[in-house]
Formats: structure tokens, C-alpha cells, sequence
């Protein structure tokens, strides 16, 4: 196919996948080199993760990453990929109030993404960015910009008292005019739940195989990641003879809805 003939998915494509059943895929992607990989192979979303803090940078949270950073990565993906429908993280206390929210998530979207997502419910900043014209999706569960509340990297929503509040969450962002929500290290049980709840889609990470889609930390897939990986991913190139073969063995597991497996959920 023609690059000329390539169409940027929207995400009015991602809500009719919803609606017809058909699973979302999504990796990370922090560069031109791995972008245009990730598009050739057919990926739907990338997603320009403030994890690039841990895997481009090296360090042990998310939380050092500014808003720099992620301007310069979104360039670098946004200029190799043709039809993968992007989105980037707003970095750790760039979403104070709404207006600098706009401020950064402008800077964003000017950098080629088609979406900005945040951590938490943060329901009046979703509502203001709406009202600008920026597509948003939230992000519930696991929320690694707040781990130092938190405590360390734990599975959320397993008391019913944590599962209603982050139900009742979801509903409020879709609410507010989020039209995509991750949920990250929650019972694949709760993620369905909220799936099968919201109008819009939902992509888990962590959360299960009903979810509406699935994503992955890039580096954590190749098995290059640095530390312990993850309990919710799993490492596509053992079995697989090149990077492409690994993405494209992710990219089939997600549409046919074989993976993440049990062991691969809470």
C-alpha cells in the first residue's frame, strides 16, 4: 500500500471496534525507528508513555519526566508512523489546574498526537480540555505518577470498597467527555465489568482479557526492559525470529483474544 493511501486511524474508528467486538492494540512507542515498525506491522494505538522515564532514561519512576521529554518523543513517533492513531502522557505535574493542562496538552497535540492522557479522575481538567477541543483518555487503576502515595506498584480495586470507587471514576471521565480510559493492574472481573459499562473503549494493561484492547510496554514485550518484568506482560520474542515477528505475534494474540492469559491477569 501506497503511503499516500494510508488514513490515520480516529477515534471514531477505535469506537466502532468497540462496537463491533474487534480488539484494540496498543504498544508504547518512544522513537522514529520503533514507530514505523509498530505501524508497518498494523498496531491501532501508540501510545507515548511517560514509562520512557524508566526505559529510555533509566530511572525508577515515571515521575522525573518532563514536559521536554515528552514533546520531543511524540515528535520523533509522530513523524515514522502513517496510520496508528497516537497518543502521549502528559508527564507528572503537568495537569495541576486546567489551564496548564491545555497549555501542555496544546504543546502535545501540536507535536503530532491525536489524544492526551492523564492519571486519576481528575473530572474538571477532562471537562476543560474537552471543551478545548483535546481528545482525552484516563487512566485508572495503578496510577504510576501517585506511586508514592501508593507505596509501591500493587494491584488496585480488589476490596469492593476500591472496585466502586474506581466504577463510579470510569463513569465520571466518560462523563466528562474522555472517549478512551486505560485501566492498569486491576481484576480482570472489575475491568470487565467497566467495559462491558462504558460506551467507550477501554484498554487494560494488567486488567484482564476483556478489556476492549490491550497494551504493553514496548521494551517489556521484547524482553529488554530494565528490572523484573512485569507479571501482567510476557516476553513475545521468545519464539520469535526478529522484533517484527515479536510485535506481530503480539499484535494476533491481542485480536484473537489470546493473550493476556490467566497467568497474565489478576
Amino acid at each position: 500500500m501506497q503511503q499516500s493511501t494510508i488514513k490515520k486511524l480516529s477515534i471514531n474508528e477505535l469506537a466502532a471496534m468497540k462496537q463491533r467486538g474487534e480488539k484494540i492494540s496498543c504498544l508504547t512507542a518512544y522513537d522514529a525507528s520503533f514507530s514505523s515498525l509498530i505501524d508497518q506491522v498494523g498496531v491501532d494505538v501508540m501510545l507515548v508513555g511517560d514509562s520512557l522515564g524508566m526505559t529510555i532514561q533509566g530511572h525508577g519512576t515515571t515521575l522525573p519526566v518532563t514536559m521536554t521529554d515528552m514533546v520531543y518523543h511524540t515528535q520523533c513517533v509522530s513523524s515514522a508512523r502513517r496510520r496508528a492513531f497516537l497518543i502521549a502522557d502528559l508527564p507528572f505535574m503537568s495537569y495541576s489546574t486546567p489551564v496548564i493542562a491545555a497549555r501542555n496538552a496544546g504543546k502535545l497535540m501540536q507535536s503530532g498526537a491525536q489524544m492526551v492522557k492523564l492519571e486519576g479522575a481528575r473530572i474538571e481538567v477532562v471537562d476543560f480540555l474537552v471543551n478545548q477541543g483535546i481528545s482525552v483518555c484516563g487512566h485508572l487503576g495503578l496510577l504510576p505518577q501517585f506511586i508514592n502515595q501508593l507505596g509501591g506498584y500493587a494491584v488496585q480495586g480488589k476490596d469492593s470498597t476500591g472496585a466502586e470507587k474506581i466504577i463510579t471514576d470510569a463513569h465520571k471521565l466518560e462523563q466528562a467527555g474522555a472517549s478512551l480510559l486505560v485501566l492498569e493492574c486491576v481484576p480482570a472481573t472489575l475491568a470487565k465489568r467497566i467495559s462491558e459499562q462504558l460506551s467507550i473503549p477501554v484498554i487494560g494493561i494488567g486488567a484482564g482479557v476483556d478489556c476492549d484492547g490491550q497494551v504493553l510496554v514496548l521494551y517489556d514485550m521484547l524482553n529488554i526492559g530494565i528490572g523484573k518484568r512485569p507479571r501482567f506482560s510476557k516476553n513475545f520474542m521468545q519464539g520469535a525470529a526478529s522484533i517484527e515477528a515479536a510485535i506481530s505475534a503480539y499484535q494476533l494474540a491481542v485480536k484473537q483474544s489470546a493473550f493476556p492469559t490467566p497467568e497474565h491477569s489478576f
